[in-house]
């Protein structure tokens, strides 16, 4: 299974070595020590090439931020949500010119529009030792050096070995070897027959399977998962748009649940996006069953139609048609507001949403007898409205 996978993302492009080629004392060592996780010189170097203008010392700004913030809080999760801001956002550093000003400006850990621009990187039988904890996850996938995917695979001719099992071995590397996670973005396990993925805070019913390639039909019964799990996801540019616009972090109170589009939504939510840009821009509908997840996909439409570089300051006019469905998409969207780079404000009176609907600038809201509306750089409250308008 090991071998299939390797061979797998080689297919797409990454570069694959084993664990004790680059482990610490061998001649092609990449780590000081089997406590570091991060692939130094690699993320060194695509800071330096993906930031051709940035000064020197700003990109070492960068790295010491970066590498600080992933260890400032005891929660994991706290930890790992700050990366993924950092990776989706760009690391703030300012620096002085030649001219004496001091400039603010951004580092990014990733080119998102060159994939090429890139390191791709697979490493298997990946040694960690962190305090009295000896751990070896079976593959982990680096992006820039920075260790963003853990898969954990088990033998298909054992009948113990199960995929379950599989989610309980990551469960107690988090535990004994925390320092791989905070640069997570993606967990994978199968058994040889199934193939599942998950977020770091998702427990097992929330693991799904990924069964399409290209987004244009369900693979074919007996097409090992794993194979379309790696390919379906880890497509470089796939990779790169889901890390960007189909992760959130929903906080709700105490509790942080970091989620990840299902297969469906990735590519629903890509076709409505390239729809709104064809033609006469009639989108269409997309049907979901109860359960699957509507009021994500709406969310994630919403955060990627706002970044579109076609796009100015669009309005977004969510309409539902009861008041509880009206409620909880209001929640997945205050919740979700990293990725709509604004804050949406639900309210009660049409007559908001008449005068905010009478002026050029962009927003958000959502009705029947409640709504939000969504500008960028403040927050207005409208009436309520129901689907997506804009």
């Amino acid at each position: 299974m090991e071998e299939a996978a390797l061979s797998w993302f080689e297919e797409l492009g990454y570069a694959v070595l084993g664990g004790p080629d680059i482990a610490p004392g061998e001649l092609f060592s990449e780590r000081g020590s089997y406590g570091d996780v991060i692939l130094e010189e690699r993320l060194r170097s695509a800071l330096t090439g993906i930031n051709p203008g940035i000064p020197a010392e700003a990109i070492e700004d960068a790295y010491r931020k970066l590498t600080r913030t992933i260890h400032e809080s005891p929660l994991l999760y706290a930890n790992n949500y700050s990366f993924h801001r950092m990776l989706v956002d760009g690391v703030d550093v300012e620096y002085r010119t030649s001219d004496g000003r001091i400039a603010g400006d951004k580092v990014w850990l990733i080119d998102f529009n060159n994939a090429d621009n890139n390191d791709w990187l697979i490493v298997n039988q990946f040694t960690v030792i962190e305090g009295q904890s000896n751990r070896r996850p079976d593959v982990i996938a680096f992006l820039n050096g920075l260790p963003v995917g853990v898969i954990e695979l088990k033998n298909p001719g054992d009948e113990q070995a199960t995929i379950k099992n599989a989610f309980q071995q990551i469960q107690t590397y988090k535990n004994e070897i925390p320092s791989l996670f905070p640069c997570n973005e993606i967990l994978l396990v199968s058994d040889g027959i199934e193939a599942r993925a998950g977020t770091l805070t998702a427990n097992w019913e929330w693991f799904m399977p990924w069964r399409t390639i290209e987004g244009e039909e369900v693979a074919p019964k007996g097409t090992p998962e794993l194979d379309v799990l790696i390919k379906g996801i880890f497509d470089k540019q796939r990779f790169l748009d889901l890390l960007r616009y189909f992760i959130v972090f929903e906080v709700d109170g105490a509790k942080v649940t970091k989620k990840m589009a299902a297969y469906h939504q990735f590519h629903a939510v890509n076709k409505a996006v390239e729809c709104s840009f064809a033609g006469d821009r009639r989108i269409g509908v997309v049907w979901h069953t109860q359960g699957s997840g509507k009021s994500l996909t709406m969310a994630f439409y919403a955060g990627k139609i706002i970044q579109h570089p076609l796009m100015q300051n669009p309005t977004l006019v969510i309409l539902t048609d009861r008041n509880d469905l009206d409620d909880q998409l209001f929640g997945t969207f205050a919740r979700c507001k990293d990725l709509l780079r604004q804050t949406p404000v639900q309210s009660e009176r049409r007559d908001d949403l008449k005068e905010l609907l009478s002026v050029a600038s962009g927003g958000l809201s959502l009705r029947p007898s409640r709504n939000f509306f969504l500008r960028k750089g403040q927050t207005i409250p409208c009436y309520p409205a129901a689907g997506i308008l804009w």
